[in-house]
């Protein structure tokens, strides 16, 4: 596997031929009982009665490797380089039906904090730019292990889509001297439109302009733009945080079970790029959430060419249907 720079997007993708296919399990290896032993980097500790809360261990056929120097060269008017990053398996859970919107606040809590810990970890790493959180669930959706599971991916780069966040964040930053996120919030409790809930520090939200159906954003209500920071500093805030993901969860499986997860985060500042200036203000401009998007088949339909979203479902009419759904507490 390598990365190509597409240069026209200017976005970087990561190809080869894959020889693994898909992946059958017929015993789980992630619960505390596995027969093979996985390799495990961090261990969040025991609570409850059983033998940890949560793990990260390196993923069984990894997309990225710690290991060797990205070898940046060029192919003509092409970028290329090897795939150097990192690529983990954020177990949940022990428990191996214990999910995101079914676990207890305090079981979401240690995976907040593992989370975190990672996040800042790899941050460390001087080669790492950006360090992604995402979760698949379904079929549709790319699912990978029948286990509650999330992944970590360090790359050398910053994905597209946050660097449109970036640049629209201190766009408007230079512009009015306040962060666009925290403008969006202000605006939407304001307005209690798009509002699906609030709880303590933190509001669910449907974005003004959806990609998908039911989309759905959380985010602090106090400006941060660190998870990692959020998470291991201001832990107190981590039960409000786990129980309004639960719920927004538990909302959108009254329509589909199938879902992409994905936290966005800031790129690591260790070594801010000399030419670009979205490190510059970054604490200021930038305001970390996660983005939920749900994945219905029935109503896929979209332009033909993928950069314009079709959302058959308003923002306005998700919100009430998702307050009106029905949840536990």
């Amino acid at each position: 596997m390598e990365l190509r720079k597409d240069p026209i997007t200017r976005s970087w993708v990561i190809t080869g031929d894959d020889p693994t296919g898909p992946r059958v399990e017929s015993v789980c290896r992630f619960c505390p009982d596995a027969a093979s032993a996985p390799q495990v980097i961090a261990t969040m500790p025991n609570t409850g009665g059983v033998p940890w809360s949560a793990r990260a261990l390196v993923h069984p056929t990894p997309l990225y490797h710690i290991e060797g120097e990205p070898g940046r060269r060029g192919d003509g008017l092409y970028d290329r380089m090897h795939s150097v990053g990192a690529h983990e398996v954020l177990v949940e859970n022990s428990r191996h039906d214990h999910h995101l919107w079914n676990a207890s606040d305090a079981e979401i809590e240690w995976f907040f904090r593992m989370a975190a810990e990672r996040i800042f970890d790899l941050k460390r790493d001087p080669r790492i730019k950006y360090v992604s959180l995402f979760k698949d669930y379904g079929g549709s959706a790319g699912q990978e292990f029948s286990h509650p599971t999330s992944q970590i991916t360090a790359t050398m780069f910053v994905p597209r889509r946050v660097l449109y966040e970036l640049r629209a964040g201190r766009e408007y930053f230079l512009t009015k001297e306040r962060c666009v996120f925290c403008d969006i919030i202000n605006q939407e409790e304001r307005q209690a439109l798009r509002v699906i809930e609030s709880r303590g520090d933190y509001i669910a939200l449907c974005p003004y302009a959806p990609r998908v159906p039911y989309e759905a954003w959380i985010l602090p209500r106090n400006h941060d733009a660190a998870f990692e920071h959020t998470a291991l500093v201001r832990q107190g805030q981590l039960a409000d945080l786990a129980a309004i993901l639960r719920r927004t969860l538990q909302r959108v499986r009254t329509f589909t079970e199938e879902f992409h997860l994905v936290l966005h985060t800031s790129p690591s500042s260790q070594h801010p790029s000399k030419t670009l200036g979205y490190w510059k203000t970054i604490d200021d401009d930038y305001h970390w959430h996660i983005e939920l998007l749900p994945v219905l088949g029935s109503k896929a339909r979209s332009y033909t060419f993928k950069e314009v979203y079709y959302s058959p479902v308003s923002s306005e009419t998700a919100v009430k249907q998702l307050r009106e759904a029905k949840i536990d507490g």
